[in-house]
């Protein structure tokens, strides 16, 4: 019986049958970096909350959320070559200038362009519609960097 046991789950009438005195300096656990990644992987699985994962390996919640965080950092190793982000630029899509029709909705245009994408890799324009199957443009992304 620990001590948290013996405080938060006696009763007078059951005599103590162990008590545990911990010694020493109280040193923390010392977690090999591989462990640590198998232990932050295995808390982004799908069904794993940070808690229950904690719980098990005996860490507190507030730990494995500094790893997970610690873990998202870029690590120093990479090199000033490798690009880690690509910039986005956001820009409304200028309506391609038109005769006006009298009694032709302009809405039509806009409707169709909205939740459109455009993606510039060395060049190459790649636009990207709603409802675009992701597997598919994943692929195409895959393609035009191996080409580069």
């Amino acid at each position: 019986m620990t001590i948290s046991e013996l405080t938060l789950k006696s009763n007078d009438l059951e005599p103590v049958r162990r008590f545990e005195v911990f010694t020493g300096s109280g040193r923390r656990r010392e977690w090999p970096p591989e462990e640590k990644a198998r232990i932050v992987a295995e808390s982004y699985e799908a069904g794993e909350t940070v808690c229950a994962v904690a719980r098990r390996y005996a860490l507190s919640p507030q730990q494995l959320f500094a790893w997970r965080r610690a873990a998202r950092q870029p690590s120093t190793e990479a090199t000033a070559s490798e690009s880690l982000f690509v910039p986005a630029v956001v820009a409304p899509s200028l309506p391609e200038p038109v005769a006006q029709r009298p009694g032709r909705p302009r809405k039509q245009k806009a409707v169709r362009d909205a939740g459109v994408i455009e993606l510039e890799i060395d060049g190459v324009a790649m636009r990207v519609g709603r409802g675009a199957d992701t597997k598919t443009v994943a692929a195409v992304i895959r393609a035009l960097k191996a080409t580069t």
